[in-house]
C-alpha cells in the first residue's frame, strides 16, 4: 500500500466517504482512515437502522389502530422488537457494504485503524505514517452525551445511548427518554409502538424545540394521544441508577415527581469526536463547545487541513456533512464550488407524522421584526391524506410580504421528509410563492398541500 496520497480523510461516515468519492472523481489519489465500519454512525448506529425500526413501528401502529377501519380484519397481533431489530441490522449492513463497494469502484484506499493527526499533513494509523500532498480532511463525527452532573453517565445497561437502543433484543417495559429533539421523538415513536411505557423529558418548554412552535404543538398532541407521557420544561434533579432500573427526580411545573424506568435513553445532544486525535500536534484549534474552528470554506487554521461534518459544528446532519464533503473535495481540486446555504438545509424528524422544515420559524421572523405573512393548509382538507387515514399535520409557508420570498417552510405529514424538497429547491433558487403556484401539482397528492399553503400566503386558498 502506498503511504502518500493527494488527500487523506480521517473518518468514513457520510461526510468522509462522500468527500472521498468526489475527490477520486476529480482525479485525486484518496485514502479514508476508518477505525470501525464504513458509513459511520449514520449507516451503522443512526439514520439507517433507526428508520428501518420506524417503518416497523409505523406498520405496527397501522395494524393495531387502523386495520379495521381500512377493511382488514386481523386476529391476535404479537410484536417482537428483536425481529425488527435484526431486520434493521441487515439493512444497516447492506448500506455499509454498499459504501465499501463505492470505495473500490472509485479506487479509494481504505485504511482500517485508529488515525491520529501529526505535523506536516501526516496521519499515523496504529503506528504507520501516511502523508497527504494536498490536504487532510477531518471527518471524525460525534457521539452521544450523558449527563454526569445528575448521575446519568451512559452505562450501556440501564442508561443507554441510541447505539445500545438499536441493538436491544426486546423493548423495555418502561423507558424514559431524556431529550425531545429529533432522536428522542423517533425512539419514543419506536418503543411506544412495541409496547414500552414511554416518558419523554425535555428541559426546554416544548418538544422539538428548534422547530416551529406549531409543529411542536402538533407532535405533542399526537404523542399524548398515543399515551406517551410528555414532560416539557422539566429539569432532572438527580438519578439513582442500578443495572435493573433508574429512578429520576424531576421538577416540572413547579412540582417534583419521581419517574422509575427500566431503562433511560440519553438523547440530549451529541459531542464532537476530538479526543486523542492529535489535533493539538497538527495545530488544529477547537472553538465553541469543542467543535473544530473552520472558515467559510471549511479550512482550519492549519495549512492544508479541512474539517467537515458533525465535528465542524451544527447542524449535525448527515446530508449537511455530505454536502460539505463535496464542497471541500472540489476546493482541494482547485474548483470554486457553489457556497453552501446553511439556512436552507432541511431538518427532518422521522417519527409519525414526520416533521420537516427549512429556513426561519415564525418565532425567528418575529424576533427579527420581519414583515411576513403565513400560509397554512391542514391535511384534514387534503384528499390524499384523508384517503390514507393520515390527516394529522399541515403545511406552513412563511413569506416576505413585499416580494413573496419564502422565509421558511414547515411541514408535519406522513411523508414530510419527501415533500420538503420542493420548497428547498424554491428557496435555493429564490422562487416566490407565486412561482410555486405556477407549477401544476398532481391530484390527489400530499404535495397539493404545498400549493394550497402558497395560495393561502397570497390570500387565495382554494380548499378550506
Amino acid at each position: 500500500m502506498s503511504k502518500t496520497f493527494d488527500v487523506i480523510i480521517l473518518g468514513g461516515g457520510p461526510a468522509g466517504y462522500v468527500c472521498a468519492i468526489r475527490a477520486a472523481q476529480l482525479g485525486l489519489s484518496t485514502a479514508v482512515v476508518e477505525r470501525d465500519k464504513l458509513g459511520g454512525v449514520c449507516v451503522n448506529a443512526g439514520c439507517i437502522p433507526s428508520k428501518a425500526l420506524l417503518h416497523s413501528a409505523h406498520m405496527a401502529n397501522i395494524i393495531k389502530h387502523d386495520a379495521k377501519a381500512l377493511g382488514i380484519t386481523i386476529g391476535e397481533v404479537s410484536l417482537d422488537f428483536g425481529v425488527a431489530m435484526n431486520r434493521s441490522r441487515e439493512v444497516s449492513e447492506q448500506n455499509s457494504k454498499g459504501v465499501a463497494y463505492l470505495m473500490k469502484k472509485h479506487k479509494v484506499t481504505v485504511i482500517n485503524g485508529t488515525g491520529k493527526l501529526a505535523k506536516g499533513r501526516r496521519i499515523t494509523v496504529d503506528g504507520d505514517a501516511y502523508s497527504a500532498s494536498k490536504a487532510i480532511v477531518i471527518a471524525t463525527g460525534s457521539r452521544v452525551k450523558g449527563l454526569p452532573q445528575v448521575g446519568l453517565d451512559i452505562n450501556k445497561t440501564s442508561v443507554i445511548s441510541s447505539d445500545e437502543a438499536l441493538f436491544l433484543e426486546r423493548a423495555p417495559r418502561s423507558l424514559a427518554i431524556v431529550g425531545a429533539g429529533a432522536v428522542g421523538m423517533e425512539f419514543a415513536d419506536i418503543f411506544n409502538a412495541f409496547g414500552s411505557d414511554v416518558t419523554l423529558i425535555e428541559v426546554l418548554p416544548r418538544v422539538l424545540p428548534v422547530e416551529d412552535a406549531e409543529s411542536s404543538a402538533m407532535l405533542a398532541r399526537v404523542f399524548k394521544q398515543r399515551k406517551i407521557a410528555v414532560l416539557a420544561g422539566a429539569k432532572i434533579v438527580s438519578a439513582a441508577v442500578s443495572d435493573e432500573k433508574v429512578t429520576l427526580a424531576v421538577e416540572t411545573g413547579g412540582k417534583s415527581r419521581k419517574i422509575e424506568a427500566e431503562k433511560v435513553l440519553m438523547a440530549a445532544g451529541r459531542a464532537p469526536n476530538v479526543e486523542n486525535a492529535g489535533f493539538e500536534d497538527a495545530g488544529v484549534p477547537l472553538g465553541d463547545r469543542g467543535f473544530v474552528k473552520v472558515d467559510e470554506n471549511l479550512r482550519t487554521t492549519a495549512d492544508g487541513i479541512y474539517c467537515i461534518g458533525d465535528v465542524a459544528g451544527p447542524p449535525m446532519l448527515a446530508h449537511k456533512g455530505s454536502r460539505e464533503g463535496v464542497h471541500v473535495a472540489e476546493r482541494i481540486a482547485g474548483h470554486t464550488p457553489h457556497p453552501i446555504r446553511y439556512d436552507n438545509i432541511p431538518s427532518v424528524t422521522y417519527c409519525h407524522p414526520e416533521v420537516a422544515s427549512i429556513g426561519l420559524t415564525e418565532e425567528q421572523c418575529k424576533e427579527r421584526q420581519l414583515d411576513y405573512q403565513v400560509g397554512r393548509f391542514p391535511l384534514t382538507a387534503n384528499g390524499r391524506a384523508r384517503a390514507t387515514n393520515e390527516t394529522d399535520g399541515f403545511v406552513k409557508i412563511i413569506r416576505d410580504t413585499k416580494y413573496g420570498e419564502i422565509l421558511g417552510a414547515h411541514i408535519v405529514a406522513s411523508h414530510a421528509s419527501e415533500i420538503i424538497h420542493e420548497l428547498a429547491v424554491a428557496r435555493e433558487n429564490e422562487y416566490t410563492v407565486e412561482e410555486i403556484n405556477l407549477a401544476v401539482h398532481a391530484h390527489p397528492t400530499l404535495s397539493e398541500a404545498v400549493a394550497e399553503a402558497a395560495l393561502d400566503a397570497m390570500g387565495r386558498v382554494m380548499h378550506v
